[in-house]
């Protein structure tokens, strides 16, 4: 009698055992789902540069992350049901290293820098770069000292009149960039997040 309890208690422990490690995973899985999915989601996304337009700040092959969270209106679905929304709730600012969807052909994605914002206006001549908004009428010189060399000449003649959802963009190496001087300027919406950080090569990470 003592020895058929004995049994049946350490099967009893056995079977807790095997179900309290399947329900130990089936949390690890869940809470790593609600933690990274998020994540993923809403705020970060992988990107290769290719190419040399954003040269010498940035160079073919880096890997960048981008802060996605309120710059790009994103909709959280399963099986086709929407179940909300997150509208843009942050704006750029000139200088800002942003990702985005090629106006020409949305299955491309971009990098490059903005250098004029909405409303405003933006001229290229002479190899300079003028912005005219409502607190400089008469326009004024844009100082990129800060991430390009003091020579730098800006190629092109254009003027543009941006309306209230778009931004001017242009990459870095001014000679041998296709940008907003070519194609035009950048809807919001067609903007999928920030420049948070170069992740490779490693020697050269750094956050923005």
């Amino acid at each position: 009698m003592d020895f058929k309890q004995e049994v049946d208690i350490n099967e009893g422990e056995g079977y807790y055992g095997v179900g309290s490690f399947i329900w130990e995973v089936v949390k690890v899985f869940f809470w790593a789902l609600v933690i990274i999915v998020p994540i993923r989601v809403f705020l970060f996304q992988p990107f290769f540069v290719q190419g040399a337009s954003m040269e010498t700040n940035f160079k073919d092959g880096d890997y960048l992350i981008v802060n996605e969270f309120g710059y790009k209106k994103t909709a959280v679905a399963f099986n086709d049901i929407n179940f909300f929304t997150v509208d843009v709730f942050k704006d750029l600012e000139r200088g800002d290293v942003v990702v985005f969807r090629y106006p020409k052909n949305p299955q491309q994605f971009f990098v490059k820098r903005i250098i004029g914002l909405p409303g405003e206006k933006v001229e290229v001549d002479d190899g300079k770069v003028k912005i005219y908004n409502k607190e400089n009428l008469e326009g004024f010189i844009l100082d990129e000292n800060e991430y390009l060399p003091a020579d730098i000449f800006t190629k092109g003649a254009v003027a543009e009149d941006l309306k209230d959802d778009e931004y001017f963009v242009m990459g870095d190496n001014r000679a041998y960039s296709h940008d907003s001087r070519a194609w035009g300027p950048v809807k919001k919406s067609e903007v999928i997040g920030k420049v948070l950080l170069r992740a490779w090569p490693v020697s050269k990470a750094s956050i923005y």
